[in-house]
């Protein structure tokens, strides 16, 4: 099974070519290209030759023996009661599907959207959103992957179920969209967050469905992105890897636990990142010591 990590925090810190020389060093097989920046009217991203970047990112990292396997589009790409913002993002999510099929990446994160009214109208909108994506997906030769999310009860003060939040939810989505375009990343945090054990939503979603994971702990209270058996989490990671075994899961093991390194300073990166590459070649081990034999 492929081991990658998201970008985020690394590439903030060293840029992106001597990013990539961390991951590669640490041993990481591949790596998912954050693009959240390109919310923002300012990145680089949203102007300029992208397409000759993500060449250009896509030959350092087979020069450091490490590849682009999956990439994050910018988030959220809706917001209610912003109509200049809503403008803008479907071409820069058109963007992103573009610069991660130029990077090689076989999935990119497009995260649903929490859309005002009733759970037919929010899905429907969804899937016209998606839809409006699938001629880009395909000819770049990615796959859009659907994410499960959760709302927040300001009122009371507590996470709730939003759009996609159960694995039955994203199923019902994916069944519904061409699957040469569409795939579905699980993240396994987000999943205690609305009531469901991780597990029970890998084996709502079976093999087939599931080709992407988002990889964290946390205490079923607060969306952590910490790293699995850190201090205060709660999560089962024997049941997660026993369910992923199971179902034969034939995607890449991702992981989106840079909470962990946040607070880690430039000098002690490279140890962090190491010390989750190590951590997920263990977790792997446990997946596959539960396939079919």
């Amino acid at each position: 099974m492929i081991l990658s990590t998201q970008t985020d925090v690394v590439f903030r810190v060293f840029g992106e070519e001597e990013g990539i020389g961390v991951f590669a060093k640490a041993g990481f097989d591949a790596i998912d290209y954050s693009m959240f920046p390109m919310s923002a009217d300012d990145c680089p991203l949203n102007t300029g030759d992208v397409v000759a970047h993500a060449k250009n990112l896509r030959s350092i990292a087979e020069a450091n023996g490490i590849r682009f396997n999956q990439a994050h589009a910018p988030f959220p790409c809706w917001r209610p009661d912003d109509d200049a913002y809503n403008a803008k993002m479907p071409d820069r999510v058109k963007r992103a599907i573009q610069i991660a099929g130029t990077l090689g990446a076989s999935c990119v994160v497009v995260h649903p959207i929490a859309y005002p009214g009733s759970e037919e109208a929010q899905k429907e909108f969804n899937l016209n959103f998606y839809r409006s994506l699938e001629e880009t997906a395909l000819s770049y030769g990615t796959k859009i992957a659907l994410e499960n999310m959760w709302g927040y009860d300001r009122r009371r003060g507590y996470i709730v179920p939003n759009v996609c939040s159960l694995g039955a939810d994203l199923a019902d989505y994916y069944d519904a969209l061409n699957p040469d375009a569409f795939t579905v990343c699980l993240d396994l945090g987000h999943c205690g967050l609305v009531g469901e054990e991780p597990d029970d939503a890998i084996r709502a979603l079976g093999g087939k469905r599931l080709g992407a994971l988002h990889v964290h702990d946390n205490d079923y209270r607060n969306d952590t992105h910490t790293m699995p058996y850190m201090f205060g989490s709660a999560m089962n990671w024997d049941a997660i890897t026993k369910a992923l075994g199971e179902i034969a899961y034939q995607g890449d093991f991702t992981f989106e636990a840079d909470n962990f390194l946040c607070r880690m300073g430039r000098d002690m990166l490279p140890s962090a990142v190491k010390f989750m590459e190590q951590m997920g070649r263990v977790l792997i081990a446990k997946v596959d010591a539960n396939r079919p034999k």
